[in-house]
């Protein structure tokens, strides 16, 4: 039967109910991973401008060492014109360094912050919806191998018996105990009906 290895129920009104859900959950994870981007986007704005900071401090020291080393070619002052460029140079470089720096900083942080936002609302909905869904297919895998043997059809119908509100065990059976101790197989297949629709079943399987 192939929609065993389907995770949703063959009961129209629980399949359309699930489908919603779905639909549901799929528009919060998006709308909450959207909002994590955002975050994430805002942040790497800053590292943007530490990479730009960066960039431009290095491009001034090398210009600035290279006035240096030329400046030091200057007969008589030269040394003493090329030392304020090499210390501008080194103090372009420091400042590239916290360019560099801010850039790693606010890209890890770009990332945590956006999972810290995004995260918890999706796990605090998803974790659950996804619980539920296998829950509910590990039912449906089970009832669906119980309702193909004739002693698992037995189990099911006392299952029901148990389980069911009474009017729908009266509605298979006016003695419904009964019938399932004479082993009426009428009587027990629609009170494994009812356990297999509880479970999401619109049909037995037939018996092996």
């Amino acid at each position: 039967m192939r929609s065993r290895f389907l995770p949703y129920a063959t009961t129209p009104v629980r399949m359309t109910a699930q489908l919603v859900s779905d639909v549901l959950i799929a528009v919060w994870i998006t709308v909450w991973v959207m909002v994590g981007l955002a975050v994430h986007h805002a942040i790497a704005t800053i590292a943007g401008v530490g990479r730009q900071v960066n960039d431009s401090a290095n491009g001034i020291s090398e210009n600035l060492n290279s006035a240096g080393d030329s400046a030091d070619r200057i007969p008589l002052v030269g040394d003493t014109v090329a030392k304020p460029l090499r210390a501008a140079s080194e103090a372009a470089l420091d400042l590239a360094g916290a360019g560099q720096n801010l850039n790693t900083t606010a890209t890890w942080l770009a990332v945590l912050l956006a999972i810290a936002v995004a995260a918890p609302p999706i796990l605090a909905v998803g974790m659950p919806w996804l619980f539920l869904r296998i829950r509910f297919f590990r039912r449906k895998w089970t009832v669906i191998a119980l309702a193909q043997t004739p002693a698992g059809e037995q189990l099911l119908a006392l299952r029901a018996l148990a389980n069911r509100p009474l009017r729908r065990l009266t509605e298979v059976s006016d003695d419904p105990v009964g019938a399932w101790r004479r082993q009426d197989p009428t009587a027990v297949r629609g009170l494994a009906a009812l356990e297999l629709r509880s479970a999401g079943v619109a049909r037995v399987p037939a018996s092996r």
